[in-house]
């Protein structure tokens, strides 16, 4: 069976709201565009956007639950973001001019006993993913499957939070792609590494609320690994349909 691409997302503001993309395109050494541009610095983080940080500077679904359930739109040509959670009415914003509307708009979602959020910090120097280098997530629905099954009830495949989700495949096959080239359709990326887990897949993307022990299904496997990131070794489009495949 020919493994292919079934879904692009990205994440604008890192853990506050996922966006579905037809297609997109990449360049060597980067992020999808727009993904993780942004985060939302806590109380206690000094990050500033000159550097990039761990995510433990950073409001996180881990940490807040209830922020699984948003969902986004990124209008590139106005800059402006729509925000949408079933417990708070929409927020349309400028992330670069209207941060203090939407800290606010945040802030209602976080318990008052939790970090705050405190300030929309903006990547100048390297997108906000969880990795120390510009990635992008690689998934594979049969390994989501079979966590499925583990699990012992459906799951959604949103709650790993991944860019670029391929068919066709093996359970964890994506596992035995470590250091190599894949083409995805016009693009080349190269496997760098495992992503490992955090209670943020035990959050339900469409109530906020933790619903699925998804980190001791992963361990019974030995290991709390899902997905690979990589990184763009020869840029392009990607979009849904393009065959996967090693180089």
């Amino acid at each position: 069976m020919t493994a292919t691409v079934t879904e692009i997302w990205r994440h604008p503001i890192k853990s506050h709201g996922r966006e579905k993309l037809d297609s997109v395109t990449v360049q060597a050494g980067g992020t999808l565009p727009f993904d993780r541009l942004w985060a939302v610095a806590h109380d206690r983080s000094k990050a500033d956007g000159s550097e990039w940080v761990s995510c433990g500077h950073f409001c996180r679904v881990a940490k807040l639950p209830s922020l699984m359930a948003i969902s986004a739109k990124f209008d590139a040509t106005s800059g402006r973001v729509t925000l949408s959670h079933p417990d708070a009415d929409d927020l349309t914003f400028d992330p670069d001019t209207d941060s203090e509307e939407f800290i606010a708009w945040t802030k209602s979602l976080v318990p008052e006993d939790a970090l705050q959020p405190a300030r929309l910090v903006k990547a100048h120097a390297q997108a906000f993913t969880d990795s120390d280098f510009p990635s992008i997530t690689l998934c594979n629905h049969a390994s989501h499957r079979a966590v499925e099954q583990r699990v012992g009830q459906p799951l959604s495949h949103l709650r790993w939070r991944g860019n670029i989700w391929i068919d066709g495949l093996a359970p964890w096959e994506e596992f035995d792609w470590d250091d190599r080239e894949i083409r995805i359709g016009e693009t080349i990326v190269r496997v760098r590494e495992r992503t490992d887990r955090c209670k943020s897949t035990h959050s339900n993307p469409e109530t906020g609320k933790r619903d699925a022990d998804v980190l001791s299904a992963l361990a019974s496997w030995g290991h709390q690994d899902f997905s690979v990131r990589a990184e763009v070794i020869n840029g392009g489009e990607i979009k849904a349909g393009d065959e996967v495949a090693r180089v």
